[in-house]
């Protein structure tokens, strides 16, 4: 990878685990559920006028849009809404590599080697730790949530791959794009029957005031900056360089996650936290890395936006 392209890998790092500090500030203001279908509203709005639809098959779209966009999302704003920190949250997320590699041995009949295995057992060992040093300090629930969105996560790299396989030549961030339509009607009508038929809408109204500014700009950062342009930087870097070469800079997110959080809100992670979160990036890397393994198409999508 040449000094261009690792300092565009190094934005989308930044972008991305700044993308955590925005979520944070317009969950402040806006509820969870009816947060994560605006996020994705802002760009489906826009792609069902102007960008063409994927030649992929429907399911694998669906499948998609449901982990990532719905799954992912729900459970995340949901957790960082009740307590999970900001910085925590950018970690914990990262459980979905060793969930992704799982659910291909399970579902696609993916072999496991012997250094993926070990990567699980070592990223399980690095959960466990965070679990139980958030038992002594705080609720475990918000944990068990961001766990949950990392399995939403996973089951949306399922659908990307197949989507991938089944079309080669399509372009990928055509379907990152059109993934962002399907999570919308859902996870409103989620936030209507568990937040009220208007509260988010109450909430969105109340933005264009001057204390709602600030929800809406984390609001355009999390559209523009962490998923168009984070996602496209991805998606050419992934284009250019094999996926082991790309994937590895994924686990610097929650670094700039956590810094961030620390830096503005004021988040000083717990020695634990931190040692059981080096635990798991470790144990992830050791689990996506592709040597000695079969290569997927080149077009198949990126599964590590956020």
């Amino acid at each position: 990878m040449n000094t261009r392209d690792r300092l565009l890998g190094l934005t989308v790092v930044v972008l991305w685990g700044l993308n955590f500090l925005a979520i944070r500030i317009g969950l402040d203001h806006f509820p969870p559920f009816f947060f994560a279908a605006l996020r994705f509203a802002v760009i489906a709005v826009p792609v069902l006028v102007f960008i063409p639809r994927p030649a992929v098959r429907t399911r694998w779209l669906l499948l998609y849009g449901a982990g990532f966009g719905i799954a992912q999302f729900a459970f995340l704003f949901t957790a960082m809404r009740i307590g999970m920190p900001t910085g925590l949250a950018s970690l914990v997320l990262q459980s979905s590599a060793p969930f992704t590699v799982v659910l291909g041995a399970v579902l696609l009949r993916e072999r496991l080697r012997p250094v993926q295995v070990a990567g699980l057992a070592v990223a399980v060992l690095g959960m466990v730790v965070i679990g139980a040093d958030r038992m002594v300090t705080a609720s475990l629930l918000p944990v068990l949530l961001t766990l949950a969105a990392g399995l939403g996560w996973a089951f949306g790299n399922i659908g990307a791959r197949q989507a991938g396989a089944d079309s080669p030549g399509f372009d990928p961030l055509h379907l990152t794009l059109w993934m962002s339509v399907v999570p919308v009607l859902p996870l409103l009508a989620l936030s209507m029957v568990v937040e009220g038929p208007d509260t988010g809408f109450r909430a969105l109204g109340a933005a264009f005031s001057g204390a709602g500014v600030p929800a809406l700009v984390a609001l355009a950062y999390i559209a523009i900056l962490a998923t168009v342009c984070g996602s496209g930087l991805w998606t050419y870097l992934m284009s250019r360089y094999p996926a082991g070469t790309v994937a590895p800079l994924s686990l610097l997110v929650p670094v700039v996650g956590i810094a961030a959080a620390w830096a503005v809100l004021g988040e000083q992670p717990s020695v634990a936290a931190l040692i059981g979160g080096a635990i798991v990036i470790a144990g992830a890397f050791a689990a996506t890395t592709d040597r000695g393994a079969r290569r997927l198409p080149a077009s198949a999508p990126s599964p590590v936006s956020v």
